[in-house]
């Protein structure tokens, strides 16, 4: 039976404080690389990008489709699940809706959901310093996937084993995971797809294959690009002195999540977007539709006046998305008396 969207309206911002941490700068810290991962992912793209070759040679309509449709409902297992709900809290589900996001999550294999928070987490608390895993103030290709070629860096560590992260240990359905890691990712990443295809409408073993490694380091790049990307190119119309900006290019790729910016301002807004509702914003309109059928509730949003009003106090100035049209730039130049 249908229920009525519930949401929450965080009147007072909450502190999630952003820290910088002091390093001292006596030299250039000395990578150390993880061979092992360089290797994967070198193979993981040179067989992707095979995969591209055959979509356009011999693959089958079906399986193009068909991995399509793994990467939107992969991606909104990182975006609406390892994110929004894990990592950020910011909508509740009931049991079936979790698993069901925990089955997406591992499609997408970007390690398991309790690494992924913890690292997250991190990025929110840290972000851009040591202590950031995916630091961008190191430049693009180490935001992007540098940092997966190298160890850890010490703060990462060390501030690694401060957080709180005991509703995630504790949370059975991701412990479950976590223990058949192997077995259970390796079977809906990669098994399944491969298998569905040739057993199901005849395609060769070769298409199959290449073409799920192509659909898989697509969900990765598209969400690693919310670590670069959107961490260097943009606007910053809540807050101009961080580096996460507004990237429509990001927000599409995956489905909401490049309003950057906004979300690193306001973390528990579960839309992770001032548009909400928006044609970019699949992941919202996903959880909408599950707080519709009463699996999501508890959804946390942000009031308009407190988007505006961060706005004219710490923003750059630039158009704010989804306000009136009273609030352009020169306006705003105006209030704060500039």
């Amino acid at each position: 039976m249908a229920q009525s969207v519930q949401t929450t309206t965080i009147l007072e911002q909450k502190e999630e404080k952003t820290v910088t941490l002091l390093v001292p700068q006596a030299g250039k810290r000395k990578f150390e690389f993880v061979y092992q991962n360089l290797i994967t992912f070198a193979y993981w793209h040179i067989a992707g990008l095979y995969g591209l070759y055959l979509c356009f040679t011999s693959a089958k309509w079906a399986t193009i489709v068909f991995s399509f449709i793994l990467f939107v409902i992969a991606e909104i297992g990182i975006t609406a699940g390892a994110h929004r709900l894990w990592s950020h809290k910011s909508y509740k589900v009931k049991l079936p809706l979790e698993i069901l996001l925990m089955v997406m999550n591992s499609i997408a294999f970007q390690n398991t959901v309790i690494d992924w928070v913890r690292d997250h987490r991190l990025h929110h608390k840290y972000s851009d310093t040591d202590a950031d895993p995916h630091n961008a103030s190191r430049g693009f290709f180490y935001s992007h996937i540098g940092w997966l070629f190298v160890r850890k860096h010490p703060e990462v560590k060390k501030r690694g084993k401060e957080l709180d992260m005991s509703d995630i240990y504790n949370n059975p359905v991701l412990r479950f995971q976590r223990k058949y890691a192997v077995p259970f990712i390796g079977a809906v990443c990669f098994g399944l797809p491969t298998l569905i295809p040739v057993y199901c409408w005849g395609e060769s073993w070769t298409n199959a294959w290449h073409i799920t490694m192509l659909r898989y380091i697509m969900n990765l790049n598209a969400t690693f690009l919310v670590n670069s990307a959107a961490h260097i190119y943009g606007k910053r119309p809540y807050d101009k002195k961080i580096l996460p900006a507004q990237n429509i290019g990001v927000s599409i790729a995956t489905f909401g999540e490049g309003f950057h910016n906004y979300h690193h301002v306001f973390p528990w807004d579960y839309r992770a977007a001032e548009l909400g509702n928006n044609s970019l914003n699949l992941t919202t309109k996903f959880i909408d539709f599950f707080a519709w059928i009463g699996w999501a509730y508890d959804l946390k949003t942000v009031s308009k006046e407190m988007i505006k009003q961060r706005s004219k106090r710490t923003g750059d100035g630039t158009n704010l998305w989804g306000l009136e049209d009273k609030d352009t730039p020169e306006n705003l130049k105006n209030i704060k008396g500039e």
